[in-house]
């Protein structure tokens, strides 16, 4: 293909978009800045970037495509190493033959179609894409695998010297390890999953709630990469029978970034979990959790209450903690004294007291609780209610002029009473107490770059779950997958919720003992809307697919 070999400025100055002046003035910045042209003249105001696309695609007859619909083959993109994707901001997309489909943001750049041709042999046909769909499918189509393959292959067989491996700073491990750290956070994910398999080892990352496998590594990389691990945390290297925690800290794009990090012997070797804690990943606003118009109404109710206990209930990895700390961030005032007692302390509140348990020296939740009691709180949050002696001090607590926010694991609002009272707390203590209960699940988000509507099948599942006959006119959304989510069709994640106030009448219920089911009739009586509603509500409106509140809530009443 024949591109006529002409500047983007000079297209730009025929097209009459921009001025002369404007063009000189672009080319001093540009030099400033080493930026593309196209991009200083968009950060200059002179010009939008659709505008450039539409000018290459006329004057050029370079075609216009949407990158982000489209799923780049990583053989193909390695055709080209990622360092020259990056210096160019182009992607490989398609090669048959002598012939290479080049996605660009400047097909105007022949420093890089001359490039490609001599690096691939194949006549190059470049397509234009925005440039934040093409660093997008950078990101996605190399990630770690380029630097990951080039540093495994480099690590020696022999795992005897493993640990002489790790001690040097350009260490193959050291690249390797940093390289996931870096695209597990890019990716946006909570864990990093390394696990030794037969025949080699595995990297899963858990993004939005789901693991996704990332990269393999040759077996015989296992004891130098745990080793790299276990030195960056500060943990016993020598130690593999045992399990071990430690932390570390990292800096990604000017931020600082917790990781928690679990080692546990397996019949295969030591698995290392990496848990993210990225303080700018978690929503600080209670209005971005999800609450719909009539849940959050409810739960401001009870925390702007002056006394009283708040239990917010779910499975691991819910959300609960997110819920409090975004809770405690809404009621921190400079009047308030805060304190919290958490295992561990996941993310750092500004002015508020944040208290770490620590079993071996003493400090659990229920000595932490009654030490905290004696530092004149106005608020408490207590990490989790696991015992009935914790229960009572926080109960007591809440009875004595104190707001209390804490959690439990139980399926449903209602099940929360019941969880209190089995653990040996009075029934007229915890009907004098709580003031409400929210109970929430995560469902995944349709990704808006691929969201499509369509209509379910006569037979469908989701008809079913919906109540909806197979007649009745239905339409839902649903993600087709692109290279902004993985090709998953959801990215982020919301919360869907059941929120119960203790009403006068369930209070009377709980002094009477009544049984979950009990409370539970009395309550979507008086109002409260199900977790299992709030979601097939949030899925009708196109948020969330009714596939994910039937995985999440499918038991749900």
């Amino acid at each position: 293909m024949v591109i006529t070999r002409k500047r983007l400025g000079a297209l730009l100055l025929e097209s009459g978009l921009i001025s002369q002046a404007q063009l000189d003035n672009a080319l001093t910045v540009q030099k400033q800045t080493g930026e593309r042209l196209g991009k200083t003249l968009v950060n200059l105001g002179y010009i939008t970037e659709h505008a450039i696309i539409e000018v290459l695609e006329f004057q050029l007859g370079v075609p216009h495509i949407e990158l982000s619909t489209m799923a780049v083959d990583p053989e193909v993109a390695a055709c080209i190493p990622a360092a020259l994707a990056e210096r160019y901001q182009i992607v490989p997309l398609k090669k048959e033959g002598k012939k290479i489909t080049l996605a660009m943001v400047d097909p105007t750049n022949f420093y890089a179609i001359d490039d490609v041709r001599i690096i691939t042999g194949c006549e190059v046909y470049p397509v234009i894409a925005a440039e934040r769909e093409i660093l997008q499918a950078i990101n996605e189509a190399y990630g770690v695998r380029e630097i990951v393959e080039k540093a495994a292959s480099k690590i020696r067989v022999d795992d005897a010297l493993a640990e002489e491996v790790e001690t040097a700073d350009d260490a193959p491990a050291v690249s390797i390890i940093n390289s996931l750290i870096s695209q597990g956070i890019k990716d946006r994910a909570s864990d990093i999953h390394i696990e030794p398999q037969d025949k080699n080892l595995r990297v899963r990352f858990r993004i939005d709630g789901v693991l996704r496998e990332v990269v393999t590594f040759p077996r015989h990389t296992h004891p130098s990469l745990i080793s790299r691990v276990k030195i960056m945390s500060e943990m016993d290297i020598a130690e593999k029978r045992l399990p071990q925690d430690g932390r570390i800290k990292v800096n990604e794009a000017g931020r600082d970034i917790d990781i928690r990090v679990s080692t546990l012997p397996t019949i295969l070797g030591e698995k290392v979990v990496l848990r993210i804690l990225d303080k700018l990943s978690v929503i600080l606003d209670i209005k971005g959790l999800g609450f719909s118009a009539d849940n959050i109404d409810k739960y401001h109710r009870f925390y702007n209450q002056p006394y009283g206990m708040i239990l917010v209930t779910g499975p691991t990895g819910s959300g609960k903690t997110t819920t409090l700390y975004s809770t405690l961030t809404a009621v921190n005032k400079p009047g308030e004294n805060i304190i919290t007692v958490e295992d561990p302390v996941e993310y750092r509140l500004d002015g508020i007291n944040q208290v770490q348990i620590n079993p071996r020296a003493g400090l659990t939740f229920a000595s932490g609780l009654r030490s905290i009691l004696r530092q004149d709180p106005n608020i408490i949050m207590v990490g989790e209610v696991r015992d009935g002696e914790t229960a009572d001090i926080a109960i007591r607590a809440a009875l004595t002029g104190h707001l209390v926010f804490t959690t439990l694991h139980t399926n449903d609002a209602p099940g929360a009473i019941t969880r209190l009272i089995d653990m040996g707390v009075e029934p007229f203590l915890t009907a004098s107490s709580v003031l409400g209960v929210v109970a929430q699940r995560l469902v995944r988000v349709i990704c808006p770059d691929c969201k499509q509507p369509y209509t379910p099948e006569p037979s469908s599942p989701e008809r079913l779950f919906l109540g909806r006959g197979p007649d009745e006119k239905l339409t839902l959304h649903r993600g087709t997958g692109c290279l902004r989510c993985g090709q998953t069709g959801y990215r982020g994640r919301l919360a869907i919720h059941e929120v119960m106030p203790v009403t006068p009448a369930i209070r009377e219920l709980i002094t009477r003992r009544a049984s979950t089911g009990e409370l539970s009739a009395l309550a979507r009586q008086e109002g409260m809307t199900t977790m299992r509603e709030d979601g097939i509500a949030k899925a009708l409106a196109g948020r969330t697919t009714v596939g994910e509140v039937m995985r999440v809530a499918y038991g749900s009443v």
